[in-house]
């Protein structure tokens, strides 16, 4: 089988996408990202995530701002360079968002990855690893979740479009066997990379929960919002399976190479920890690695959340060779470093940072 070079990475300048740049950087891959900053902080110049991945790595990155949605736009790109192997990120990624606006949720997921898999076929550029979701499982009718779990019966419209996607990619693999695509079902991304150069900076208001929480650390929020504290947990609240970044970055890498290797077709695996927590453990374990008082306020359950779910995540340990490595602890001092570092997240346009690292900047 082939051996791959130049990766794609659509959404790089996001916070999964620019954690995986830096570990595909490590690996030896030449990279060429893209993002059109719906999700991410940057302009026209560029991305301050991917210029500190560069940083990280001492390696260069190819950068454009792009839009999938601009089909000719990523047709250029795709003439520019001989692209061996696509991750794509690109994705707009909030549930409470995407309840309130399906349509915008519709059409960029959509049409993006329909656009994306029609100028790689053009660019004879077969192979690609998707990212996906544990929302496509909906309500769990069983725990730990296998890959083989039912799909489809989902609570929320991002869920949705994942769902679609996996199902577009099960009728073209099936269609033409040229196609080699693994699709990875995250659980629950958190975390930042250790160097604390790059972590998570929300773009919109619908947030994640450990951003939330360590802006209430720092004193910018007043009170952490948790939606639900009536579910039927040990301690009221959601449980969630926990992954950090980098471990998920890991899974990317290694999906690569089991790509580079074997015609899969299409393979799903799952990448989580196989370890349930509950948004009160994480907010407990977060408030003794930061020592910050985190006060918490209970609201009603969010429309489309889902009681508890974690995976089963045997199937990628057997075939991808990938587990988990990162403790919970680690997830939360990882996130706190990065945000103790950057506590305004990246420099937005017209500031410059310089952040200094072992007393170099």
């Amino acid at each position: 089988m082939q051996t791959f070079k130049t990766i794609m990475v659509t959404g790089g300048a996001g916070y999964i996408g620019s954690h995986c740049v830096v570990d595909l950087l490590e690996a030896g891959y030449e990279v060429v990202a893209i993002d059109n900053f719906a999700n991410a902080v940057g302009d026209e110049e560029g991305s301050p995530a991917l210029e500190r991945a560069e940083q990280i790595t001492g390696k260069k990155i190819t950068f454009y701002k792009a839009d999938l949605l601009d089909k000719p736009q990523i047709n250029d790109i795709f003439d520019k360079h001989e692209v061996d192997c696509v991750i794509h990120f690109a994705a707009l990624k909030a549930v409470g968002e995407s309840m309130q606006q399906p349509l915008l949720y519709y059409q960029n997921n959509l049409l993006g990855m329909l656009n994306l898999l029609e100028v790689m076929r053009s660019h004879n550029c077969y192979q690609m690893v998707f990212s996906s979701s544990c929302t496509v499982y909906g309500e769990p009718e069983h725990l730990p979740i296998t890959e083989t779990h039912p799909t489809g019966s989902i609570t929320n419209v991002y869920g949705r479009t994942k769902y679609f996607i996996e199902e577009m990619l099960k009728d073209l693999s099936a269609a033409d066997e040229k196609w080699n695509i693994i699709s990875l079902r995250y659980f629950n991304p958190v975390g930042a990379h250790p160097s604390g150069l790059i972590g998570e900076d929300p773009t919109k208001e619908f947030t994640n929960l450990m951003p939330f929480m360590a802006q209430v650390a720092l004193g910018k929020k007043p009170v952490l919002t948790i939606f639900g504290n009536d579910y039927n947990t040990p301690d009221g609240t959601g449980i969630r399976d926990y992954i950090h970044v980098m471990d998920l970055a890991n899974g990317h890498v290694a999906a690569l190479k089991l790509l580079s290797e074997n015609h899969v077709k299409l393979k799903v695996f799952n990448l989580g920890t196989g370890k349930g927590v509950s948004v009160k453990e994480l907010v407990e374990v977060f408030e003794r690695v930061t020592n910050a008082k985190i006060p918490i306020k209970y609201v009603a359950r969010r429309l489309g959340d889902i009681t508890a779910m974690w995976a089963d995540a045997t199937l990628a340990k057997e075939q991808l060779g990938w587990t988990a490595k990162r403790s919970v602890e680690e997830m939360c001092t990882d996130f706190w470093r990065w945000q103790t570092m950057n506590p305004d997240g990246y420099p937005k346009k017209h500031e410059t940072t310089v952040i200094v690292v072992n007393g170099k900047s």
